[in-house]
């Protein structure tokens, strides 16, 4: 693991201080029971840039969660998967999923199709639930 390179001030300070920012989440989500080429955990997060998908990959690493394997293979070749360390994370990732769907029951939601990604991010995103006194369009890709 990094050397620690702040003193954090609390458990949830180091916690956030790891998984805090736009996509960290999603990818710990995407890694959770698998390893993933770069390019893959790209097309899975479509929103994310290469530049930024680098560097929410590279944070995680130097915090010992996940592990980078890269082959000596051209074109270059680079893998992704949870470390010992970054499996403990599961529960607090399949907790996280399990109230966010709760949170969209709560909102109204549709539940998402069983094809969505795993984080969320694939075809039925945010579909309200048809009421009587509304017309809704729903949009799948």
């Amino acid at each position: 693991m990094a050397n620690v390179k702040k003193e954090l001030t609390s458990p949830t300070a180091a916690a956030l201080d790891v998984l805090g920012g736009k996509w960290k989440i999603f990818i710990l989500m995407l890694l959770k029971d698998q390893t993933l080429r770069f390019g893959k955990l790209r097309k899975r997060i479509p929103k994310v840039t290469q530049k930024m998908l680098t560097r929410q990959l590279r944070e995680p690493e130097e915090a010992g969660l996940l592990h980078r394997q890269v082959f000596a293979v051209i074109p270059p070749r680079v893998e992704y998967r949870l470390t010992e360390h970054g499996q403990t994370l599961k529960p607090v990732l399949e907790s996280l999923y399990a109230w966010g769907i709760r949170h969209r029951e709560a909102l109204g939601l549709a539940p998402l199709n069983p094809s969505d990604d795993a984080c969320g991010l694939g075809a039925g995103q945010a579909r309200p639930v048809p009421t009587a006194a509304a017309a809704v369009l729903v949009v799948t890709s």
